[in-house]
């Protein structure tokens, strides 16, 4: 790959560096910073770094890969920076610069031949059901599984949810008929909720029948691409894209819901921000989906939902997570009223509830100890709560929270807001 194509893609962001005045706001508010303690692992340092690219005065190199995967790319210092600096669309710049410059990783290659292949995602999950006995090992009730030994990018210590014998999306039609005049949701599902949360798919559905809507699931939906994304693999993301209009563009629907804080983050604000600014040709078509993409918790307080007639106060006292995916999009009013709502429910707030749990994509991956670290201050958030169960908007967040909290000892219950909402009508 040419030197002129990676300063190509780096002078694509060079207005938004220029923001930038070195305030050291973000330093305060970085989880990464938090878990690293040094200046490159802040939004300050990282845009110092893509400066210099541009200047030609470093290379890509090692360091400064190391440096550009240490980003949750959780989007707090942009929440927070006083010039509005992108950090995260700077970062995911530079990655993609550095796949361009250096090649995918292993990891990001494998990533994203699994993530562009439905089949090949189904072909995976089947066998890690059946072969799941054999790597893991039970732990008590509802606490996922652990590794009984190591194996590459996992580890043995990480718990993790068991991958769904049948999938959410082979348990419906794609288009279950409402009432008349009711509105027509397209649910783009998500990879997590689909394979190893199909319960928060399933609490999802029948609340959106309780309101009467129209709810469609289109069989060839994709992976948002958000995994590829965090590698820098944006060919794969810009192909994910494509093929996702194509398929939610096939039906007239009202709402394209997604119960995945990340899917949503991904068709409302990425999907513009990164694959539209490539691809001009797709920006308009990009833009009417993000229009129209919408949380499921939004959607539900926006129709009227009432947790009285749907959900019960089995678990009593409740802490809510806001995933970032929502956080960033100002969607945090919503959950919390909904949960306040429902009969028996107490709602505690943790200290740090908007901050970020640690996963963070593949960051969690490549860096999992940090990761952990992060994670950290939030089981301890949580527990100090005395909560019976922690709700929050987004599997990828349920997942670690959930190892969190099992590598603290603790029994509190890690659920989806919409289960919560559910559960008198799942007969729960």
């Amino acid at each position: 790959m040419s030197d002129q194509i990676v300063a190509d893609t780096l002078q694509r962001i060079e207005e938004e560096l220029k923001k930038c005045v070195k305030c050291g706001t973000c330093r305060s508010n970085c989880p990464a910073f938090t878990a690293f303690q040094r200046e490159p692992a802040t939004a300050r340092g990282k845009l110092t770094l893509v400066q210099h690219l541009l200047k030609d005065d470093i290379d890509l190199d090692d360091q400064t890969y190391l440096a550009m995967s240490k980003c949750l790319l959780c989007g707090s210092c942009v929440d927070r920076c006083p010039n509005d600096v992108p950090t995260d669309e700077i970062v995911i710049a530079a990655r993609e610069a550095l796949a361009k410059k250096r090649g995918l990783t292993t990891f990001h290659a494998a990533v994203g031949q699994v993530i562009k292949s439905r089949t090949r995602m189904k072909l995976g999950a089947k066998a890690a059901s059946l072969l799941g006995p054999l790597f893991f090992k039970k732990v008590p009730e509802n606490s996922g599984l652990r590794l009984r030994f190591p194996l590459p990018f996992v580890g043995n210590k990480r718990y993790i949810p068991a991958i769904a014998k049948t999938t959410f999306m082979e348990r419906y039609p794609e288009v279950i008929e409402g009432e008349p005049g009711k509105p027509r949701v397209i649910f783009f599902v998500g990879c997590m909720t689909n394979f190893a949360y199909p319960r928060v798919g399933v609490a999802t559905v029948k609340l959106f029948q309780h309101l009467g809507c129209t709810i469609i699931i289109p069989k060839d939906q994709q992976c948002c691409g958000l995994p590829g994304m965090s590698g820098g693999d944006i060919e794969t993301v810009r192909d994910l894209a494509e093929r996702n209009l194509a398929a939610l563009e096939r039906y007239e629907a009202d709402y394209v819901m997604s119960a995945c804080a990340t899917c949503g983050g991904a068709l409302h604000r990425l999907y513009p921000l990164v694959v539209g600014k490539r691809n001009p040709e797709l920006r308009e078509r990009l833009d009417r989906l993000a229009a129209k993409t919408v949380d499921a918790a939004q959607l539900l307080a926006q129709l009227g939902l009432k947790p009285a007639e749907t959900g019960t106060g089995a678990t009593g006292k409740i802490t809510y997570h806001d995933p970032c995916h929502l956080r960033t999009r100002k969607l945090t009013a919503q959950p919390r009223d909904l949960i306040k709502a429902t009969p028996g429910l107490e709602l505690v707030e943790m200290e740090g509830a908007d901050r970020c749990c640690g996963l963070g994509g593949t960051f969690n991956v490549y860096h999992y100890g940090s990761s952990m670290e992060i994670n950290d201050l939030k089981s301890e958030a949580i527990i100090a709560t005395g909560a019976d169960a922690v709700a929050t908007g987004c599997p990828g967040c349920m997942m670690q929270l959930d190892d969190g909290l099992k590598q603290h000892g603790s029994t509190v219950e890690v659920v989806h807001t919409v289960e919560l909402l559910a559960r008198q009508l799942l007969g729960e």
